[in-house]
């Protein structure tokens, strides 16, 4: 168990010390850098080269920005092998909804539970 954690840690932070890096040596913009890693998840998921890094690195690869291209990426390639050229624009929907339902789920129960701090 020691060592999937391991592993998870150091793939996680590797990505986070690539956007760091892109932050601090390059003029791109947070929200340029998040698409980007979005987009980079999905064109190695698309190659076939994320799987494999997701299979070893476990949540360290599946969390970050780039899991999520992945999931979008695998979820439109599982809709299109089903519903044909429709699952192009549902497919990244539908495998995607269950997250972002409960991060929404879970901001507003937080902002229920905790007042606004500044003024």
């Amino acid at each position: 168990m020691i060592y999937e954690l391991a592993k998870a840690f150091i793939a996680g932070g590797a990505l986070c010390a690539v956007g760091q890096l892109l932050i601090d040596l390059t003029k791109l913009t947070p929200a340029r850098i998040l698409t980007g890693f979005v987009i980079a998840g999905v064109i190695l998921s698309a190659t076939g080269l994320y799987q494999p890094f997701a299979d070893f690195a476990g949540a360290g690869a599946t969390v970050p920005l780039t899991g999520f291209g992945h999931l979008l990426a695998q979820g439109i390639k599982k809709a299109i092998s089903s519903d044909g050229f429709l699952g192009i624009f549902t497919g990244g929907l539908t495998a995607a909804s269950g997250g972002v339902a409960a991060a929404l789920l879970f901001g507003l129960t937080a902002s229920l539970i905790f007042r606004q701090k500044d003024k």
